[in-house]
């Protein structure tokens, strides 16, 4: 795979243009969102499964997404672009809010970020300093949300019913959160971080959405303040001016517009913790269908995943004549190990060629060579195992809030 040359423009110091871009206001928090899809010549995309029939939606910085919500602007990536190289553009990547109190307008000059609770020296930091703090570090690391694949849970479950691409992978640069935690000296007694961000509830009384780690976690060296994504500014809707990044842990982490962080004495029970995020806490996080968990734990790591790219279903190949199929795999931060491939439903496999890893949380691309040997539909399975030995399920597993889908995925394609 090569990267896409779909470069996106930074944009400077405030973000009022962005503002201009999305009309007059809080274009965002408004019908006028639906203005300006209309603008943008909208087309529609069905995806496999009930109810899949979305619009697809021109927001600002962002090519055609499909639109699952538009207050606050929940967007997929559709997923034909993860077959145009392993780094998600930037305007192609995916977004995700909770609240649609969202930031539109944000001076760089004027952004600080505050350090406090259980630190010797609390901080309040603008970018400028933020970046002074030494060496900027960059990592190539994928960014999913929990409910990644949701829509194709049965039975149906609650929550946004999203097909495969909510995902994306990318370059983050900024500064090791490490770094900021050592600055403002960590007092005995640390338990957690919490982290918070610009975005509100609309009324009060809403839980804000904050987000905890564990003290080791957050001290990793890997948990990183981000600046920028893909060598450029983040977009606006992907966090501008500054966002946290938890390599390998779903995205309900990975807070956006960050502006506070709190060093803890304790476990951090705010609602996006102790209530929201959870899964079934046993070893594959599932439960019987329709059936709840006894006992819960915060959502953590990815799990093991992989897809076929360069073929989707009902595609057409010919009888006897050789093809090479593309995909990409990821996991937690183990890394991918081995992929394989099926074209008779899962009975037999051959192994697969692994690309370039550019991190041990990256998308990491695969090949393998197929030829039909007669005319007829085949299911093209592809399965991945990372080096810790975790692999997928051949058959989908269930829980209630439909997080961590990440069965052997099929592809059903007829040679002519």
């Amino acid at each position: 795979m090569k990267h896409p040359a779909h470069p996106p423009q930074p944009l400077q110091g405030s973000r009022r243009h962005w503002l201009q871009a999305a009309g007059a206001g809080a274009a965002l928090l408004s019908p006028a969102v639906r203005a300006l899809a209309a603008n943008a010549a909208p087309t529609q995309v069905t995806l496999p499964f009930a109810n899949g029939v979305r619009e697809l939606a021109a927001f600002p910085q962002k090519r055609p997404l499909i639109l699952q919500t538009s207050r606050p602007p929940q967007l997929e990536t559709p997923f034909e672009v993860f077959n145009e190289g392993l780094i998600t553009p930037n305007d192609a990547f995916f977004v995700r809010y909770h609240w649609s109190g969202i930031p539109t307008d944000i001076k760089a000059e004027e952004f600080r970020v505050s350090i406090g609770g259980l630190v010797e020296r609390p901080l309040t930091l603008s970018l400028a300093e933020l970046k002074a703090l030494g060496e900027p570090v960059s990592l190539v690391a994928v960014h999913q949300c929990s409910g990644n694949s949701r829509g194709f849970f049965t039975p149906r479950v609650n929550g946004g019913q999203l097909g495969n691409g909510a995902m994306g992978n990318a370059k983050w640069t900024g500064v090791p959160l490490r770094r900021v935690l050592e600055k403002a000296g960590l007092k005995p007694g640390a338990v957690q971080v919490s982290f918070n961000g610009m975005d509100k509830p609309p009324i009060d009384g809403g839980p804000d959405f904050v987000k905890a780690l564990d003290i080791d976690h957050a001290m990793d060296g890997e948990v990183m303040l981000a600046w920028a994504m893909n060598d450029q500014d983040l977009p606006m809707l992907n966090g501008y001016p500054l966002r946290l990044v938890v390599p390998g842990y779903y995205g309900t982490y990975w807070i956006k517009h960050v502006n506070e962080i709190q060093v803890l004495d304790k476990v951090f029970d705010g609602f996006w913790m102790a209530s929201a995020y959870r899964i079934p806490a046993n070893a594959c996080a599932c439960t019987p269908a329709g059936k709840g968990p006894a006992k819960t734990a915060p959502i953590g790591r990815f799990n093991t995943r992989s897809f076929i790219t360069s073929h989707q279903d009902g595609a057409r190949l010919q009888a006897g004549k050789e093809v090479v199929l593309r995909g990409i795999a990821f996991d937690g931060g183990q890394g991918i190990a081995e992929v394989s491939i099926s074209s008779d439903g899962g009975r037999t496999w051959q192994a697969a060629t692994l690309g370039e890893e550019l991190s041990r949380y990256s998308f990491r691309e695969w090949k393998a060579s197929f030829k039909p040997p007669r005319k007829g539909e085949y299911e093209l399975k592809v399965r991945a195992v990372n080096r810790a030995g975790q692999g997928q399920p051949m058959e989908a597993l269930w829980n209630p809030a439909g997080y961590m889908r990440n069965v052997v995925e099929t592809v059903r394609i007829n040679a002519v």
